[in-house]
This record gives structure tokens, C-alpha cells and sequence, in this order.
């Protein structure tokens, strides 16, 4: 696919920033990836304080992440607070279907819409861009019983497209790999617990001390599944690398430790998706 000139690219965000403009005010969710930090831009811009950024702490969010978000909504001035949710007390998210993600942006929505609600907001909105809706994405749902508006989407923006005007802005976090939250680690079926949660945030904060930027590690109970990025995997490949992984990896209880060959992709957890979810 050929990349959109500056023109093309420019008449996206216009359309962006006309899309915010039908709104009052407005709650962006906020994580600090690139697409959540975009719209919270762009919305800021067209809307000043009457946005507020709002991240959502609760075990499933990294500190990693939260310093990230921070120092992100800093940079750019944003209207930014911190609320908790607690999905974890759910116990069909708890239970880790291939539709967890459904009552995880439920548990979202439900708080900011309140918030919304308590403090005069008109409405509330996400970073879902196009390429996002051809996923496995159950949180979609939720969003679309929340009303939450989606102006990525409206906009007819791509993935690639808001890296550029992200980058083309300024927005610090413009070529951040993707982030999810942490139990998206954590295979389907294996149930997430506030345990398992913190074993993948300190596995994966050991793996970027030894200097991999693009990773995942996948929990399959006693399992460690390591993912690291192509261009990353023949260092993971050198035996005294993949000793100290499995230094890392036991010392938090796996049993069992492996390098996928495939290396890093997103995703990569549904791709046995269609026989779990029939």
C-alpha cells in the first residue's frame, strides 16, 4: 500500500479536527500509545480544557506504561487524571475467554462514563482507528453499548496514517511499539489473576533491562512463551542470552521456558482464536 502524500494526510486530520468539533466537550480514554495520545492531541487542540485525558490503573496496567502516559501528557500540556478500575473483580474477565477484553472496556466505560456524567462532559471517546476493525477486538463491543465515540475511525485514519501525524505533530510517543494491557499476555483459559499479572510485568521489565525494545512474554501457566522482534531475535537466539532468560523466566515460577521462533507479532495469542471461540 503506497503512503498518503502530506496533502492527503493533512485532509485526514482537517477531517479529524471537524469531527471534534461537534462535541461540547469531551473524556478521551486515554493509555498513552500513540493512538490514544493522538486523539487526546488533537482533541486538546480543537477542544482546550473542555478535554480531559483520563487513564485507567488497575492491575492489568503496567508502570511502565503509567511513566510512559505521564511523562507523554506532560509533554504535550494535557488535561490528564488517573481513575482505577477493577475488572479483576469480574469473574468472566477473571475467567479469560476470547472475550475477556469485553468486560475489561465495560468496567472502562461504566467509570468514564460517570465521570463524564459528574463533571459535565458531553461525551466520552477511544483511539480506535481503522485497521483496528478488522481484529479480534470484543472491547469494540463494549464501546459500541457505551456510545463512545470513535473519531479515528470518522476520520478514515489507518494505524500508519496516525504515526505520521503523530510524528508530524510532535506527539512524543509517535513510534512507541504497540502496548496492550498485561493480560493480553496471558493465554485464553489460563485464568488472570493479580499474580500472573505481576509475573508478566516483572518478566517483561527484566526482558527490556537486557535492552530488547520489541517483545512480548506470553504466560501459558507454567509456560513462558518469549516473543522478541526479527530484528531482535538472532541476539535472543545467542545460548548465553537464552540461559539468562531462562534464569529470569524460572526464578518467577515457570516451569517451562521457550523462544518462538515466529518471533514478536501482535496478536498472536488469537491466532487459535476460531477453535476456542465456536
Amino acid at each position: 500500500m503506497l503512503s498518503l502524500t502530506v496533502s492527503e494526510l493533512e485532509a485526514k486530520q482537517s477531517r479529524l479536527e471537524a469531527e471534534l468539533r461537534t462535541v461540547p466537550s469531551m473524556v478521551v480514554a486515554y493509555s498513552g500509545g500513540v493512538d490514544s495520545a493522538f486523539l487526546a492531541y488533537a482533541a486538546h487542540k480543537v477542544l482546550a480544557d473542555r478535554m480531559l485525558a483520563v487513564t485507567a490503573l488497575s492491575e492489568s496496567y503496567s508502570a511502565d506504561d503509567r511513566r510512559k502516559a505521564t511523562d507523554c501528557a506532560q509533554q504535550l500540556a494535557l488535561p490528564h487524571e488517573f481513575i482505577e478500575t477493577r475488572e479483576i473483580a469480574n469473574r468472566a474477565y477473571r475467567a479469560n475467554a476470547p472475550n475477556r477484553c469485553f468486560f475489561c472496556k465495560d468496567e472502562l466505560f461504566n467509570e468514564l462514563d460517570a465521570l463524564a456524567a459528574r463533571r459535565g462532559y458531553a461525551a466520552v471517546a477511544y483511539g480506535v482507528n481503522l485497521d483496528d476493525l478488522g481484529d479480534w477486538r470484543p472491547g469494540q463491543q463494549a464501546a459500541r453499548e457505551h456510545r463512545v465515540l470513535t473519531p479515528l475511525v470518522a476520520a478514515g485514519l489507518t494505524k500508519s496514517d496516525i504515526r505520521e501525524l503523530a510524528r508530524l505533530a510532535g506527539v512524543p510517543v509517535w513510534d512507541r511499539p504497540a502496548s496492550p494491557c498485561l493480560a493480553s499476555r496471558i493465554a485464553y483459559g489460563v485464568e488472570v489473576t493479580p499474580e500472573r499479572l505481576r509475573v508478566v510485568e516483572q518478566g517483561e521489565s527484566a526482558l527490556r533491562a537486557l535492552g530488547f525494545t520489541r517483545f512480548r512474554l506470553r504466560h501459558h501457566d507454567k509456560l513462558a512463551r518469549v516473543e522478541i522482534a526479527p530484528e531482535e531475535l538472532p541476539r535472543a537466539l545467542d545460548p548465553a542470552m537464552a540461559r539468562r532468560f531462562v534464569e529470569i523466566l524460572k526464578a518467577l515460577g515457570f516451569t517451562y521456558v521457550t523462544l518462538d521462533l515466529e518471533g514478536y507479532r501482535q496478536g498472536s495469542l488469537n491466532s487459535g482464536l476460531t477453535k476456542i471461540a465456536m
